[in-house]
């Protein structure tokens, strides 16, 4: 069922989001103790406020009520990504060139599956990271179908 309150819960979402000029970041649906959580993350340039999740909130908890794609009792959560926002599609990867990323791939790059660094292009299906090692600069080149996880990170 998780699979599918997912993909119903995007298609719901999509056309308030689209009227609303927001974008889809994410969509879970898990367990968490006792308690089942859906979850949707939304994001726009500069930033979602308050209201914004509000308003996605409000509209998709009446067009969940209406279309009742899910069985058990769950909590609707509408919420930005957060400042570690997912890299789910290749166009987020495009959007992040520039900035610090977490890559993980599903197997070892050179002994490591793990990367952060700053993203300094994605070409050919290829992310090229600078990455620090120890006082020198690296450059580590990642196919993207070898990606498992990607992620902006925070540097401090």
């Amino acid at each position: 069922m998780a699979g599918n309150a997912r993909e119903v819960t995007e298609t719901l979402v999509t056309p308030i989001l689209e009227e609303l000029s927001l974008e889809l970041v994410d969509v879970e649906f898990k367990k968490e103790g006792k308690n089942w959580f859906l979850r949707v993350y939304i994001d726009r340039e500069g930033g979602v406020d308050l209201e914004d999740c509000s308003e996605v909130s409000e509209r998709l908890s009446e067009s969940l009520d209406k279309h009742d794609p899910i069985d058990q009792m769950y909590y609707l959560e509408v919420s930005s990504p957060g400042a570690e926002r997912p890299l789910k599609k290749e166009e987020d990867i495009v959007k992040a060139i520039g900035k610090h990323v977490n890559i993980t791939t599903y197997a070892p790059i050179d002994g490591e599956k793990v990367f952060e660094g700053k993203l300094l292009a994605f070409e050919d299906n290829i992310a090229t990271l600078e990455l620090k090692v120890k006082t020198q600069k690296k450059k580590m080149e990642i196919p993207y179908d070898k990606i498992a996880k990607a992620r902006l990170a925070v540097v401090f």
